[in-house]
């Protein structure tokens, strides 16, 4: 453990790129394994590699960035994922967007009908829960 600690000391290590890299190289991997296709083998290795190089580069500002890039273009998929995977995970509450600024708000479930505000703006609906 101790040998860990000291090889990755001033290496940037592991982020969400780094997860969707190695996530991107087992598709690869399975999908050469699978169709026999050295191209498709090739490319999981390449992304491998890149992998590899971010998780043990010491220019952390730049891979600070390409980070932020990655979370600018795949944030908003990975927070609607996130949220689907929690509504369908809390069975005691209901989530409803406000109709004016689409906040989501959480309600109990089975009260009926019920009037939400919106702790964001203020706007008042109403919805049957």
């Amino acid at each position: 453990m101790n040998f860990m600690q000291r090889l990755m000391y001033g290496r940037y290590g592991g982020d969400q790129f780094s997860v969707f890299l190695i996530a991107l190289y087992l598709l690869l991997y399975l999908l050469s394994s699978l169709l026999h296709s050295s191209i498709l083998s090739l490319l999981s290795t390449l992304v491998a590699a890149w992998c590899i190089y971010r998780m043990f580069s010491r220019r952390i500002d730049r891979r600070r960035a390409e980070n932020a890039k990655f979370m600018t273009v795949a944030g908003p998929a990975i927070r609607w994922f996130k949220l689907r995977r929690t509504i369908h995970r809390d069975k005691e509450h209901r989530y409803f967007k406000c109709p004016n600024c689409g906040q989501q708000l959480r309600v109990p479930r089975g009260k009926g009908k019920i009037t939400i505000n919106c702790r964001n703006c203020g706007v008042s609906f109403e919805e049957k829960t």
